[in-house]
C-alpha cells in the first residue's frame, strides 16, 4: 500500500519538481501536475510495466499524457524513473532545444509515446494503441506463449472529455470492448475560463457507461483506493475502464488551490515558497530530489528491468518454437516491412479505363496477403473507397485477428487511431474517406505528418467530378490545405499505374505520412505511365510527354484526372504548331526533395510558359509556373451538383479550354 512517509515524499518530489520547472520558464501549468501527483506516482509504482534502459521494449505498458498541458508530470516522472531525462533537462523546460518541451513531444526523449497537447487527441490515439496490442496478440500470440499482453494507461482532463474526438473514440473503444484500455480522468472541475460548470455539467460516468465502460469513482488523493480500481480495471477484459479520480487543482498552493488561474500560468515565487512549506519542504531548494527519492525509483527500475528480462527470455522460447512468426515481429517493431510484398504489385497496364479509387483497391487486396498487419478501414465509406480487404475479416470485439477496422463516421477519431497503431509499432495502419471530409480529421493529420508516423490516408472522390454530389461534397481547397503541412506527403495519381507506385511509395516511406488523393470517375490508363511512372513519380513529376520538335514552347503540368486533358491538348497544340511538353506532377513534396538539377531538367527555366491544370484552387501553383505562367483551376468559388460531363464543361476542363488557354499565352 503507497501510504508510507516516503511515498508522499515521492508525490511531492513529482509536484515540487513541477512548480519549480515551470516558475524557471515562467511559462507553463503548474496545478494540473500538483493535483494529479497521486495517481500518476501510483500508476508508475505499482503497475505500468516498462523499463528505462530498454524504452522501446515492445511489450511494455503505454502511458498516454492526454492532459498534455500537464507535460511536467511526464517529464518529472521520466526523471525519476531513470530515462533520458535529467535534472539539468528540466531547468530547461520550455525552452529551445529542450528534451522537456512545452507539451509532450513523440521523440524528444524516450518514454514520450506520443505527442500531445491538442486536448481529445492523447486519449483517442490510445485507442488505436489500445487496438494495435489486441490485434497483435490475436495474430501472434500461441498457446502458452502470450509474448504480447500488455496495457494502454491513459490520464486525461476534463478538456480531453469536452472535445469531440474524444467522444468518438470513446464510444468507438466501448463497442471493441477494449479491456486493456485504462484511463484515469483528473477530476478537478478547472478549465482555462473557470470552473467547469460554466459548460461542462454532463454526467460523465453515465456517458462512458453507455459507451459500453467498467466506471468507477475514487478519491484522486486516496493511493491504495486508486491502486484498488486500477486492479478492479484490468479485470474488466470485456470493457475499457473510465476511474473518474476527483482531484484538486493546485493542490497543496495556499491561496491558488483550486483557482483557475493556476492552470496555465506560474505560481509566482512568493506562492512557491508557501507551497513548499505548505508540503513540508525545503523553501530555499529548487529542483530537489532526496536521496531517498532516487533509490526508491531505483527499486522500481530494478523490477521493470527484472520484468522485461522475463519477457526477453519467454521471447526467446516463442522464437525457438515459431521463427517465422518472432522474425515477422521484429521487422515490424524495427518499423520495416516484409522483404518481398513488392513483387506482388499488379503489373501496369497500356490501356482500359479504371478510377483510381479502384486501382487502390485493386492494389490493397493484392499485396494485403504479403503484408500480414496491413489493416485500415474506412470512416463508414469502404464500399466507396475501396478500403475492404477481401477475406481478412473485421476487427471486432471477439474476433481482434480482423484486419478490416470498421470506423463508422467517426474521421477524427480515425485519424487519432490510425496514429496509434503506427505509434504502438506492429499493424501497418490505413484510412480512408472522401477528400472534402479530411477536414474532419486534419488535427489527427497534422499531429501524425509532426511524429513522422507512416500513416496511409485514402482520400476518394477528389474533385468536382464527383458530380450530382454537389459542392458539400466537392473538394476545392482541400488540396493546397494538406500540401501545407510540413512532412505531409500528397500524391494525386493520373491513373492507374500512377495509383501503384503511389501505393509503393507510400508503403515505403517509413518517416511520415502519405496522402492519397484518387478520383471516384474511371480515367484512361494511359500508355506513357505504363513506361514511365515507376521511375517518374517517386520524383513527385516527370516528363511524361515531349513534342519531336528540338525546341519547346510551352510546358503543360497536370495532376490526377487533369492529366489526360494535357495530352490531349499537346496534340491539338502541335497541330497548330506549338511544341508543349506535359509533365504529370503528382506530388509537389516530392519533386521539391528533387536535386536542382533534376527539377530544371523537368521544368527548364528557360520555358517560361507554363500552364498548370488542377480541379482545385490555384494556390500554392506559383512556385512551379513562375511569374509568366498561368492556371486551369477552381478559384473564387465552390462546385456544383451536376453531371461530371456538365461540370468539366462549364469549369472549363475540356482539352480545347485547355488549348485556348495556351494559345492565348503566346
Amino acid at each position: 500500500m503507497r501510504t508510507s512517509a516516503l511515498d508522499d515524499l515521492a508525490v511531492n518530489t513529482i509536484r515540487m519538481l513541477s512548480i519549480d520547472a515551470v516558475q524557471r520558464a515562467n511559462s507553463g501549468h503548474p496545478g494540473m501536475p500538483m493535483g494529479a501527483a497521486d495517481m500518476a506516482y501510483t500508476l508508475w509504482a505499482d503497475f505500468l510495466r516498462h523499463d528505462p534502459t530498454h524504452p522501446d521494449w515492445p511489450d511494455r505498458d503505454r502511458f498516454v499524457l492526454s492532459a498534455g498541458h500537464g507535460a511536467m508530470l511526464l517529464y518529472a516522472l521520466l526523471h525519476l524513473a531513470g530515462y533520458d531525462m535529467t535534472l539539468e533537462d528540466l531547468m530547461s523546460f520550455r525552452q529551445w532545444g529542450s528534451k522537456a518541451p512545452g507539451h509532450p513531444e513523440y521523440g524528444a526523449a524516450p518514454g514520450i509515446e506520443v505527442t500531445t497537447g491538442p486536448l481529445g487527441q492523447g486519449i483517442s490515439t490510445a485507442v488505436g494503441m489500445a487496438i494495435a496490442e489486441r490485434f497483435l496478440a490475436a495474430i501472434f500470440n500461441r498457446p502458452g506463449h502470450d509474448i504480447i499482453n500488455h496495457y494502454t494507461y491513459v490520464i486525461a482532463s476534463d478538456g480531453d472529455l469536452m472535445e469531440g474526438i474524444s467522444s468518438e473514440a470513446a464510444s468507438l473503444a466501448g463497442h471493441l470492448k477494449l479491456g486493456k484500455l485504462i484511463v484515469l480522468y483528473d477530476d478537478n472541475d478547472i478549465s482555462i475560463e473557470g470552473k467547469t460548470d460554466i459548460t461542462f455539467t454532463e454526467d460523465v460516468a453515465m456517458r462512458f457507461r453507455a459507451y459500453g465502460w467498467h466506471v468507477q469513482h475514487v478519491d484522486g488523493f486516496d493511493r491504495p483506493a486508486i491502486a484498488q480500481a486500477i486492479r478492479q480495471a484490468q479485470q474488466r477484459e470485456d470493457a475499457p475502464s473510465l476511474i473518474i479520480c476527483k482531484t484538486i487543482l493546485a493542490y497543496g498552493s495556499p491561496n491558488l488551490q483550486n483557482n483557475p488561474e493556476a492552470h496555465g500560468a506560474p505560481l509566482g515565487k512568493e506562492e512557491v515558497v508557501l507551497t513548499k512549506q505548505n508540503l513540508g519542504w525545503p523553501a530555499d531548494k529548487e529542483f530537489y530530489v532526496p536521496d531517498e527519492v532516487y533509490a526508491l525509483f531505483a527499486d522500481f527500475r530494478r523490477r521493470w528491468t527484472a520484468e522485461r528480462q522475463a519477457w526477453e527470455e519467454r521471447f526467446a522460447t516463442y522464437a525457438r518454437e515459431y521463427p517465422k512468426e518472432a522474425e515477422l515481429l521484429q521487422t515490424l517493431w524495427n518499423n520495416q516491412l516484409p522483404a518481398g510484398w513488392e513483387e506482388h504489385l499488379p503489373p501496369l497496364r497500356s490501356e482500359g479505363k479504371e478510377a483510381t479509387r479502384n486501382s487502390s483497391g485493386v492494389v490493397l487486396n493484392a499485396i494485403a496477403p504479403h503484408l500480414p498487419t496491413l489493416m485500415g478501414g474506412s470512416a463508414d465509406l469502404a464500399p466507396s473507397n475501396k478500403t475492404y480487404l477481401k477475406g481478412a475479416g473485421d476487427f471486432q470485439a471477439g474476433s481482434y485477428h480482423g484486419r478490416n477496422l470498421r470506423f463508422g463516421v467517426r474521421e477524427h477519431a480515425m485519424g487519432a487511431i490510425l496514429n496509434g497503431l503506427a505509434l504502438h509499432k506492429g499493424p501497418i495502419p490505413y484510412g480512408g474517406t472522401f477528400l472534402v471530409f479530411s477536414d474532419y480529421m486534419r488535427p489527427a493529420i497534422r499531429l501524425a505528418a509532426l511524429m513522422e508516423l507512416p500513416v496511409i490516408y485514402v482520400f476518394t472522390h477528389d474533385s468536382i467530378f464527383l458530380g450530382e454530389d454537389g459542392p458539400t461534397h466537392q473538394p476545392i481547397e482541400h488540396l493546397a490545405a494538406l500540401r501545407a503541412i510540413p512532412h505531409l506527403v500528397v500524391i494525386r495519381p493520373a491513373d492507374a499505374n500512377e495509383t501503384v507506385i503511389a501505393w509503393k511509395v507510400a508503403l515505403q516511406r517509413r518517416k511520415g505520412p502519405t496522402a492519397l488523393i484518387l478520383s471516384r470517375q474511371n480515367l484512361p490508363i494511359l500508355s506513357q505511365t505504363q513506361a514511365l511512372c515507376a521511375e517518374g513519380l517517386p520524383r513527385g513529376a516527370y516528363i511524361l510527354s515531349d513534342p519531336p520538335t528540338p525546341s519547346l514552347d510551352m510546358i503543360l503540368i497536370a495532376t490526377g484526372s487533369e492529366v489526360h486533358l494535357a495530352l490531349g491538348a499537346q496534340k491539338i497544340l502541335l497541330e497548330k504548331g506549338i511544341a508543349a511538353r506535359v509533365v504529370s506532377m503528382p506530388s509537389w513534396e516530392l519533386f521539391d526533395a528533387q536535386p536542382q538539377e533534376y527539377r530544371d531538367r523537368v521544368l527548364p527555366p528557360a520555358v517560361r510558359r507554363r500552364l498548370a491544370i488542377e480541379a482545385g484552387t490555384s494556390q500554392g501553383w506559383c512556385k512551379y509556373i513562375g511569374e509568366a505562367g498561368r492556371t486551369l483551376t477552381i478559384d473564387g468559388r465552390f462546385g456544383a451538383s451536376a453531371p461530371a460531363e456538365v461540370l468539366a464543361e462549364k469549369f472549363g476542363f475540356t482539352a480545347d479550354n485547355v488549348v485556348r488557354l495556351a494559345l492565348s499565352m503566346m
